[in-house]
């Protein structure tokens, strides 16, 4: 029989979500263009594509999850899947790269921008003090990284409820580092643009941790949709990819952190004085 399936593989049938993610996208971003440009359509156009974009990726990832409900996702197909979150992951180290590219290009450099005084970080720089609230925000990644491991260690063992609470312990500790950020960033001493004051050193500051902290509320997104899905009693101990992919995103950002508070924070700033 034609129709027989004699593989391990998932065809998946047809849906008009990549069409309409790749409309939305577009309208996002061309939206944003607009907007900057001080269109008056701008915002309009960028908010019905960034709706567009989150009604994609419910629907889409949605019928992911039911693909796996209805075993579609078997051992070969799992595979695969962890393959394209390596990949994934891997182009988000590359993201990251270019942003300590631009911090390293002005601080090992500092003779090449004369605006900046030819001394990293530029003089009369105030800095942030790294062993205050940046050694706390370590410290909480630290322990998010543990709550996460603990959560799939409690779910490879069949214990639902440590996996509940080391979920739920995780998307807590990762609200308060994303509280913590916003509050450093208010009382940061240096700005972002040198229209308002800053210097290199603030752009390349905002930049790299500004985007580390975009990915942390993405990944307590991630986790907090894990935690929905194990409250309705999905996952389990041999099938249970989404919360890995969701863990490994979080080792991710929990490495990338590390990297950023001893280059921007501790190296980048030493010597410089902290802000009061």
């Amino acid at each position: 029989m034609a129709a027989t399936k004699n593989h391990d593989y998932h065809l998946v049938d047809p849906d008009p979500w990549p069409l309409i993610g790749s409309f939305s996208a577009f309208a996002l971003f061309g939206g944003l263009v607009m907007w900057l440009h001080d269109n008056r359509f701008g915002p309009f156009v960028c908010i019905a594509g960034l709706i567009g974009v989150l009604i994609t990726m419910a629907s889409w990832w949605g019928n992911t999850i039911k693909e796996a409900h209805q075993g579609y996702h078997t051992p070969v197909v799992q595979l695969h899947l962890r393959y394209g979150m390596i990949l994934f992951i891997a182009s988000e180290v590359m993201f990251f790269l270019a942003w300590f590219w631009a911090y390293f290009d002005a601080s090992l450099f500092p003779s090449s921008a004369e605006v900046i005084g030819g001394v990293w970080p530029p003089k009369g720089q105030n800095v942030l003090d790294p062993f205050g609230f940046p050694l706390l925000n370590t410290l909480i990644l630290l322990c998010s990284g543990t709550t996460v491991t603990y959560a799939h260690h409690s779910l490879i063992h069949g214990d639902r409820e440590g996996l509940k609470l080391g979920l739920l312990m995780t998307v807590l500790l990762g609200v308060l580092f994303t509280s913590i950020q916003a509050y450093e960033y208010m009382h940061a001493p240096f700005a972002f643009k040198q229209a308002n004051g800053g210097t290199i050193y603030g752009s390349t500051f905002f930049m790299a941790t500004g985007f580390h902290g975009f990915h942390v509320i993405v990944g307590t997104i991630f986790l907090t949709v894990c935690l929905i899905r194990a409250w309705k009693g999905d996952f389990t101990p041999k099938q249970h990819f989404g919360f890995e992919a969701a863990a490994w995103y979080w080792h991710f950002v929990d490495v990338v952190w590390l990297f950023l508070f001893v280059s921007i924070y501790v190296w980048g700033g030493w010597g410089a004085p902290h802000a009061g």
